[in-house]
C-alpha cells in the first residue's frame, strides 16, 4: 500500500481526477495549499498597497492505492497534470503506508484501500 501526495496546478485538477478514474483511482483528498519554491517572489496590490508575495497556490491530491494501482495512478497524474514545457507543474511523492483500517467496517489492510 502506498500514498500518493501530488501538488498540481489548480488549473489541472479535474483533468487528474478524470485521468485517476480512467485507471480504477475514485477515491482522493484535495486540499489547497500554498508553497514557494525557484521562482522567486511577485508583487501584488490589496488596498492600493503592492506587497511582495512568495507562495503560490497550488493543490494536493492524497490517494492511498494498492502495488498495482501505484504506477497506473502515478502516470495519469503526470500525463494530466502537464501545463507545458513551464515550470512549476507540481511534484509526486510516494510513501508508504504501513496500516489502513476503514472505520465503517473495521478492514484493515488492502482491504480497507
Amino acid at each position: 500500500m502506498r500514498m500518493i501526495e501530488a501538488i498540481i496546478q489548480p488549473a489541472r485538477l479535474e483533468a487528474v481526477k478524470d485521468a485517476l478514474c480512467e485507471v480504477g483511482v475514485v477515491r482522493l483528498t484535495v486540499s489547497d495549499v500554498e508553497g514557494f519554491g525557484g521562482k522567486g517572489s511577485r508583487t501584488e496590490t490589496f488596498r492600493g498597497k503592492e506587497y511582495a508575495v512568495n507562495t503560490v497556490r497550488k493543490v494536493k491530491i492524497e490517494v492511498a492505492v494498492n502495488e498495482p494501482f501505484l504506477e497506473p495512478a502515478i502516470e495519469s497524474i503526470v500525463r494530466a497534470g502537464r501545463l507545458g514545457e513551464e515550470e512549476g507543474d507540481g511534484k509526486i511523492f510516494v510513501i508508504p503506508i504501513e496500516d489502513a483500517v476503514r472505520i465503517r467496517t473495521g478492514e484493515r489492510g488492502p482491504e480497507a484501500i
